[in-house]
């Protein structure tokens, strides 16, 4: 077998082995060549820091990095069935930190569903450390025409930084075209395609006047169909109770960590 970084034309192989290394995921992802091509474009996919193993023509492992700033993030390790139990993915995530020293990362950051023992075991055995938790939510409005006046112009900060795929540069990143809806007291970002809610933040002198509430009914309307809330910061215990009185629904949770490289 060979290893070696990729190149943004290896996108069709990298296609090929996401569907096949994730189709037994904890949560099966099966996205579409332009839905896989989005997500990587949106956390910042690096080919030259990612990395990939061949056997022949075909890729069996691989660890698809995004880099911003000084900071490499995990947009994905996946092995194809066939191959695991064999250190591929260890072997993956080694070669990556050399890349990503190389491309000027002082640390590296990824997430791993807390139900997936074994990867998380196998990320703290390489160094890597929890930081915190994020719950992912979906939330189906029940309402009947809800409006909310105004776009947003300016970015109402939510109380704790977001994480990697929710950050403005993220955002900016996108392919898809997403809206700001909201006003000077609450805004919200939302990429009406998919129905991903990246940002919903409510001024603080604000808060507690429904406009929350009014926004998020008014964003999975526009969306016309269930909103995914992703990767909400545990410790923000503010959004976690308006998001359960408003009916939203958890999914999964997910583990942050970060490896100092």
């Amino acid at each position: 077998m060979v290893i070696r970084t990729l190149t943004a034309g290896d996108f069709e192989i990298v296609h090929a082995a996401f569907l096949e290394a994730f189709s037994d995921y904890v949560v099966p992802l099966t996205p579409s060549r332009e839905q896989l091509l989005e997500m990587l474009t949106r956390r910042g996919w690096h080919p030259a820091a990612s990395v990939g193993m061949f056997e022949g023509e075909r890729m069996v492992a691989f660890t698809l990095n995004g880099v911003d700033g000084d900071s490499g993030y995990d947009s994905g390790t996946g092995v194809i069935p066939s191959h695991r139990r064999h250190g591929l993915a260890r072997t993956m995530m080694e070669r990556s930190f050399e890349l990503l020293r190389k491309h000027g990362c002082t640390r590296y950051v990824l997430e791993v569903i807390d139900s997936n023992t074994r990867a998380a075991e196998l990320y703290r055995g390489l160094g890597f450390v929890e930081s915190r938790g994020l719950q992912c939510w979906t939330f189906a409005s029940d309402r009947d025409a809800v409006t909310f006046d105004g776009p947003g112009t300016t970015r109402i900060a939510g109380d704790i930084e977001p994480p990697w795929q929710n950050r403005p540069a993220s955002i900016s990143r996108a392919r898809e075209p997403h809206v700001t809806l909201g006003d000077e007291r609450a805004m919200a970002i939302l990429f009406p395609g998919n129905g991903d809610l990246p940002h919903l933040a409510v001024r603080r002198d604000a808060r507690r006047l429904g406009l929350g509430t009014q926004l998020l009914h008014a964003a999975a309307q526009r969306a016309g169909k269930p909103l995914r809330i992703m990767n909400v910061d545990e410790r923000d215990e503010g959004i976690a109770r308006f998001l359960e009185t408003v009916g939203a629904k958890k999914m999964v949770r997910q583990l942050e960590m970060i490896r100092p490289l």
